[in-house]
């Protein structure tokens, strides 16, 4: 792809996140989402591959099936309320159809079978796009809309929970494993925003830490399977260390990164007269501590055969520029210390 061309993608998908961000009107909000994905189908198809068209394909059937639905239910809330304003989604159905069209945008459960085969189809940059930068509108839509009653969100939190932690069991594939993840912590953030948007905010910038944290490790790597993490050591050792205590926050467990936002949701929850419910979240999100301990095992205490093909890349030393990948991963592991501090900062 042209450099030209390329800027001019990514500028785009920067105007229509911020156009969306910036927008009080359903329609500039629907025009900025859609910019955001005409945008990114390019970049998705430019390995020329025929799993790449096909990932593409399906991903454009999906964003088109979700804008349809999201135009449709801002008109019919403009002819019920005589209003395009965000905030102004007083009726039931035209609250519940927009948040489900977002839902179906980022890939919430059960509205999320396309995104683990579209994962499948793409680098691990253009994933790492689709995992975070693409989230980012269709979120602060969901944001807006605080509907009567949370039971939708609560719903949806539920399932992305059960089925990202579910769904990731006999994956070998790290980008479906990836996808799977995304749509669990996505259902994390989803179920608490009713009740905290606070929490919702922190639960998405530690999320956006961890993903860019290990989508760097693995394309540092270029590790696409599970089987090519126990070779990881011997290109670049460090990782060896750094991976899965990545991995484990992503996971949350103490005293990781990960650990804060889940302690402080459950806590919440608790709070609330939820208790049942926190249960339920916390053991459903066992599933996906299973099988990132899985990758942690097949990257940390597994080794190739020892042969000249395996122990080649160790002796190059490799030149790699990754000041923010140490800095992102520095965060991922330790921030639980500044919890107090960071709560604090939020809510002011």
């Amino acid at each position: 792809m042209a450099p030209p061309i390329y800027s001019a993608l990514i500028i785009s998908l920067g105007l229509g996140t911020t156009m969306t961000f910036a927008s009080t009107h359903w329609y500039l909000a629907w025009m900025g989402i859609e910019i955001n994905t005409l945008a990114i189908i390019p970049l998705m198809s430019h390995n020329h591959t025929p799993r790449a068209t096909e990932a593409t394909t399906k991903y454009f059937f999906a964003q088109a099936t979700a804008s349809a639905t999201l135009l449709f239910a801002g008109i019919s809330n403009a002819f019920l309320t005589g209003e395009w304003d965000i905030l102004q989604t007083p009726n039931t159905l035209t609250s519940t159809l927009i948040t489900l069209a977002l839902a179906m945008k980022i890939g919430l459960a059960p509205l999320h079978s396309w995104m683990p085969e579209v994962m499948q189809g793409l680098s691990l940059l253009t994933g790492l796009i689709l995992s975070t930068w693409q989230k980012l509108a269709p979120l602060y839509l969901i944001y807006q809309i605080q509907p009567n009653s949370p039971n939708i969100f609560v719903t949806l939190g539920i399932l992305s929970i059960i089925v990202g932690g579910w769904g990731g069991f006999n994956q070998v594939q790290l980008r479906k494993i990836l996808a799977y993840s995304s749509i669990a912590h996505l259902g994390w953030m989803v179920l608490i925003l009713s009740f905290s948007p606070t929490l919702a905010l922190l639960t998405i910038v530690i999320y956006l830490l961890m993903t860019f944290s290990l989508f760097s490790s693995f394309m540092l790597t270029r590790a696409t399977h599970i089987n090519s993490l126990s070779t990881s050591w011997t290109k670049i050792p460090i990782l060896t260390i750094s991976t899965p205590l990545i991995l484990l926050s992503l996971g949350g467990l103490p005293p990781l990164t990960g650990f804060m936002p889940k302690w402080l949701i459950l806590q919440e929850l608790t709070k609330q007269d939820l208790a049942p419910l926190a249960t339920l979240v916390a053991l459903s999100s066992l599933f996906s501590l299973y099988f990132y301990l899985r990758l942690s095992y097949a990257m940390a205490l597994t080794m190739p055969p020892n042969n000249p093909t395996a122990t080649l890349p160790w002796r190059i030393n490799p030149q790699h520029n990754t000041p923010l990948m140490a800095l992102t991963t520095t965060s991922t592991i330790c921030l639980l210390p500044l919890t107090p501090a960071i709560m604090a900062l939020l809510s002011s």
